[in-house]
């Protein structure tokens, strides 16, 4: 029996269950062949009913998760997911402490509303056009919150920062590492 009909495949089909052994069929009209009709009509209304409500359960079920897709338009601020840049974010060891998104990108250009290409830095070696999983909409920081990152000094051609105070010091894999 199949589990979405209640009733065999071949019975949904023909109406009957399938003959086992050889049976001669007779010339002339066959009387009860309403009676046939009838029994076929009414297996595969039920069995189109029952596939129905099976339908209309897995859509609900799938609904459930399913989230209204947000309008982005050109130029718009997004973030985009670590998930597919394992290989580009190799130095950090521990995955649990990675960002989950990073860099606000401009949006490029609207493939179709489930697609979007980004403005993507030469870094980043993935397709520049993303699914809309794949981002977010980046949000401004509130004002004060704005974390500045110090701007270097350029002393002889190449690029240093000046350190207010040496927080910590400690050694991984023999090589000093400091927290300024």
């Amino acid at each position: 029996m199949h589990t979405g009909t209640k009733v065999l495949p071949f019975k949904a089909n023909q109406g009957q269950d399938p003959r086992m052994r050889f049976e001669m069929r007779k010339k002339g009209k066959y009387k009860g062949a309403e009676k046939f009709t009838e029994r076929m009509r009414n297996v595969q209304e039920e069995a189109k009913a029952v596939l129905q409500k099976a339908q209309d359960n897995m859509k609900r079920y799938v609904d459930r998760e399913r989230r209204e897709v947000e309008e982005y338009r050109i130029g718009d601020l997004v973030l985009l997911s670590t998930k597919d840049l394992k290989y580009q974010m190799a130095e950090r060891h521990i995955r649990k402490f990675m960002e989950h998104f990073v860099e606000p990108y401009k949006v490029k250009a609207i493939i179709s509303s489930n697609a979007i290409e980004l403005e993507l830095s030469k870094t980043i070696r993935i397709h520049l056009v993303v699914n809309v999983s794949q981002i977010q909409q980046y949000q401004l920081q509130v004002e004060g919150q704005k974390k500045e990152t110090p701007q270097p000094v350029v002393i002889e051609g190449e690029e240093e920062w000046e350190v207010k105070k040496i927080m910590n010091k400690r050694k991984i894999q023999r090589r000093d590492k400091y927290l300024v």
